[in-house]
């Protein structure tokens, strides 16, 4: 008798097991869908995009310091800086590349007068 009751609770523990396993992963590839495309759940793509923080690679502010801006372009963008001395302006591409400081990197196109 007790080893019928083992038996099929055995059973039903596997296939509720299984159906958790399949829900969690369905959610997890809904989640990561949307973050790759840049949509944030339930939200649609402009309005959804949360700014980033780009660092513009090989550029430095007068003081010194890396030149971080934040944006909520998508990567791919070009966007153009001027130089603080106001003689050069520089061209970079906004990537999705993560930085080890966790900003995203800004990679400089070209200079250009």
């Amino acid at each position: 008798m007790l080893n019928d009751v083992i038996t099929g609770s055995i059973a039903e523990l596997l296939g509720g097991l299984a159906v958790v396993v399949a829900l969690g992963l369905a959610a997890r590839a809904r989640r990561r869908r949307g973050s790759r495309h840049g949509i944030a759940p339930g939200g649609d793509g402009a309005a959804g995009r949360a700014a980033r923080t780009y660092t513009l690679i090989g550029t430095r502010a007068p003081d010194g310091h890396v030149v971080q801006i934040a944006s909520s372009r998508p990567a791919g963008t070009v966007i153009t800086r001027q130089d603080p001395t106001g003689l050069r302006r520089q061209r970079f591409e906004l990537t999705d590349a993560v930085l080890s400081d966790g900003t995203y990197a800004a990679e400089p196109l070209d200079w250009y007068r």
